[in-house]
């Protein structure tokens, strides 16, 4: 089993920023892709940044050159550094990680992971 606790949540004005932590225990050695996903009131969850086990990233194209995706191997952390922040990037933001050998190319179809955190809240004004 893998246990993913998220935190750094919380509310800011469009065009701040925010670092997102994810922090895995229990059996971290199964974590093969690591994701970000976020989930708005009325909306489908979506993928965010995912990160593979050889640090290939994965970007859904609203956040590109604004979003970060990174992982500390030796504190078994997952990091989404997000800047320029606007209004559509609030929602719920999950962590969420995939005990198979899953490729980058899937990287955003949520049923590829089996263990997900509680999610934190992002909210950002105008």
């Amino acid at each position: 089993q893998v246990q993913l606790v998220e935190s750094g949540g919380g509310s800011v004005q469009a065009g701040g920023s925010l670092r997102l932590s994810c922090v895995a225990s229990g059996h971290t050695y199964r974590m093969y892709l690591v994701a970000w996903f976020r989930q708005a009131p009325g909306k489908e969850r979506e993928g965010v940044a995912a990160i593979d086990s050889d640090d290939g990233t994965r970007y859904t194209e609203s956040v590109k050159g604004r979003f970060t995706i990174s992982k500390d191997k030796g504190t078994d952390t997952l990091y989404l550094q997000m800047n320029s922040l606007k209004p559509e990037d609030t929602a719920m933001y999950y962590c969420a990680a995939s005990s198979s050998r899953t490729s980058l190319l899937y990287g955003f179809q949520t049923f590829r992971y089996n263990y997900w955190g509680q999610g934190t809240q992002v909210t950002v004004s105008s």
